[in-house]
């Protein structure tokens, strides 16, 4: 899900995103949901905490948009479609990823189907990693291994191909944002299954205000 659950408002004007890049620490236990800590990067300041937002949150956050009761009543969609459409601001989304993980080892940015292969390919290229992606079912050709996982309703599958990591390879794993965190849980199971160190989950934060 790429929303959350809302009462109904009168009016949609006065949703607004929020945004941070944030990231989970050093996994200490294999697959366990949330996976440490829960830190944040350049996140937005809180007023009287001391802390000064980085400046290219703010755009960010306006570029996208959040759309009431969708796909179905109830859902605030956080809908970033509309961000990619301003270059500019893509890119200072991405820069923010990239400044965080740049210099840290990192072997292998691994993105989650769909949107993380948005923001994942473009990390990797700029920290000299390697992208892997996490698939569907049945997307990828050849050996693979899985990874399935509980939904609210039924169940869903991630696969990759077999041999995409090495063993040791420092992992990051991207997408938009995290919701319950059942796909995220499920996507660090699947690389630890191929024994690599996940060096970190991170997700540009998105909630509504």
């Amino acid at each position: 899900s790429r929303g959350r659950k809302i009462k109904r408002r009168s009016k949609a004007s006065s949703e607004r995103a929020s945004v941070g890049i944030t990231g989970m620490g050093e996994q200490g236990t294999s697959g366990s949901e949330g996976g440490g800590s829960m830190v944040e990067a350049q996140a937005p300041a809180k007023k009287g905490d001391g802390r000064a937002a980085d400046p290219r949150l703010q755009g960010i956050s306006d570029a996208i948009r959040v759309v009431p009761h969708f796909p179905k009543p109830g859902i605030m969609f956080n809908d970033i479609t509309a961000l990619l459409l301003r270059p500019g601001v893509f890119k200072d989304a991405v820069d923010m990823f990239v400044e965080r993980y740049r210099g840290m080892g990192i072997a292998a940015v691994a993105g989650i189907e769909a949107r993380g292969f948005i923001f994942g390919p473009a990390i990797a290229l700029a920290i000299g990693a390697k992208f892997i992606p996490l698939r569907k079912p049945g997307k990828l050709p050849g050996e693979v291994i899985s990874e399935t996982y509980t939904l609210e309703y039924g169940t869903d599958c991630l696969e990759m191909h077999v041999g995409a990591v090495e063993p040791g390879d420092r992992v990051v794993v991207v997408d938009d944002l995290v919701a319950t965190g059942g796909t995220l849980s499920a996507a660090i199971k699947l690389l630890e299954k191929d024994t690599s160190s996940i060096m970190q989950c991170s997700h540009l934060s998105i909630s509504t205000a």
